[in-house]
């Protein structure tokens, strides 16, 4: 085991970090510096950028952009206001409907769109001004959006999980897919008990009960964005297309909903919104170009082996390791963005759970079930910011209002840990 380059590689990155350098080039310097040790200047680079190539030479990498074009056509295409209303319809009668209504919002806005971000600007955005009007205290409105925004990383189409997928040696996309539906429901339906709970000892109103008619134009509204779920999700598990393949289909489908059916963006509008794709997708892509090169540094100086031999001596019990990992996880995600946590952690965590013979399947839904904790904590929480820049309610009350959406998100994480069947009964059934 060479600790140099554990130490250059780690301490190059704590301090790039401090420094305030983006986080890819800090990862590619560090990784740079690592491999110095062990290799002259000329071929360490040409490794470095020989692993970031190869890295993003796969198939399955071209449904990120996608994904995230269509998304962005999602947030300029009027599907919010059609999903709020939606939930609205179905939680109208619960105490508290309004925060109830937010937490089924981004449930299905973030199941479309696949960013837990743009759903807390997209639902937030638009729940903020409707709960304060209601005497709904903004504080507990913004904990509400800001706990249930991730649930979207877990319900499928998911970019977190694509991305897992890459990094696991080729996990398969459907399968982790229709893994992350029933951990993103559970986690939504904490959120709705603890939002019921606090509602109610505070008397928040329940909205009056919608006529017939108001349900079926509701519903009809609903239904076009509704079904490029059942379209994507249906093509992947029949076997008619792969992931890569739906994601173009979801482009060309939120196009025509959004231009001919819902009539909110128009032709000029889309060189933005493909600029601001583009701009997202080559942030998330040489962040996954320079994993690669700090995956085959930290194999380089055996830190796999280094931490799995670590796990396994503290304990032979596979919940011990599990809880402990669960806490590494935690830790991780308070200051460190999902993707490059994804990136840089499953290479080093993967191989002790196939040790202890977890499902890769599993361990993928649990761990982005443990980051998706991680971005609304501070101090570097991205869904925790957006939740209080749209609300405009300050960081420190939305976090003492969060503290109840803490505790029952951290409750479903050791139950989607703990019990492996919530995340595999679906793959199973349909036989991944």
């Amino acid at each position: 085991m060479d600790w140099l380059s554990i130490l250059a590689l780690f301490g190059t990155f704590a301090v790039l970090l401090a420094l305030g350098v983006p986080i890819s080039f800090a990862i590619a310097l560090s990784s740079l510096a690592s491999i110095l040790l062990a290799l002259p200047f000329e071929p360490a680079i040409a490794v470095i950028a020989q692993k970031m190539a190869t890295g993003l030479d796969n198939f399955a990498l071209l449904a990120i952009p996608f994904f995230i074009l269509a998304g962005n056509i999602m947030n300029n295409g009027g599907i919010a206001s059609r999903l709020i209303n939606f939930a609205q319809i179905l939680t109208g009668r619960l105490p508290g409907s309004l925060a109830h209504c937010n937490v089924m919002a981004n449930m299905l806005f973030g199941a479309i769109s696949g960013s837990a971000v743009a759903s807390a600007a997209a639902i937030g955005g638009v729940m903020s001004p409707i709960q304060k009007s209601k005497g709904y205290d903004p504080a507990y409105s913004s904990a509400v959006n800001i706990a249930s925004c991730p649930t979207g990383l877990l319900i499928p189409p998911s970019n977190t999980l694509i991305v897992y997928s890459l990094v696991s040696g080729g996990t398969s996309i459907a399968a982790l897919f229709l893994a992350g539906y029933l951990p993103g429901i559970l986690m939504g339906l904490g959120i709705m008990t603890v939002a019921g709970i606090i509602a109610k000892r505070r008397g928040y109103p329940v909205e009056a009960r919608p006529t017939f008619r108001q349900f079926l134009k509701v519903t009809w509204e609903a239904v076009p964005s509704l079904f490029l779920v059942f379209l994507i999700m249906g093509g992947i598990i029949g076997g008619i297309f792969t992931a890569t393949e739906a994601s173009g289909i979801a482009v060309v489908y939120t196009l025509v909903l959004a231009i001919f059916f819902y009539k909110e963006v128009s032709v000029k509008d889309l060189p933005k919104i493909i600029l601001d794709s583009a701009i997202t997708t080559a942030i998330v892509l040489l962040l996954i170009g320079a994993s690669m090169g700090m995956s085959w540094a930290m194999t380089n100086a055996d830190i796999p082996y280094m931490v799995s031999d670590a796990l396994l001596a503290l304990s032979d019990n596979p919940t011990v390791i599990m809880l402990t990992i669960t806490l590494i996880l935690l830790l991780v995600g308070t200051f460190m963005d999902m993707t490059p946590a994804m990136l840089i952690f499953t290479p080093i965590l993967l191989p002790v759970a196939l040790d202890l013979g977890i499902d890769p399947i599993h361990f993928g839904i649990m761990m982005t079930f443990n980051l998706c904790i991680g971005i609304c904590t501070p101090p570097v929480g991205s869904a925790l910011f957006v939740g209080c820049s749209v609300s405009g309610v300050q960081i420190s009350d939305a976090i003492k209002n969060i503290l109840p959406f803490y505790a029952v998100l951290f409750i479903t994480l050791l139950l989607v840990t703990f019990i492996p069947d919530i995340s595999l009964i679906l793959p199973r059934m349909f036989g991944f």
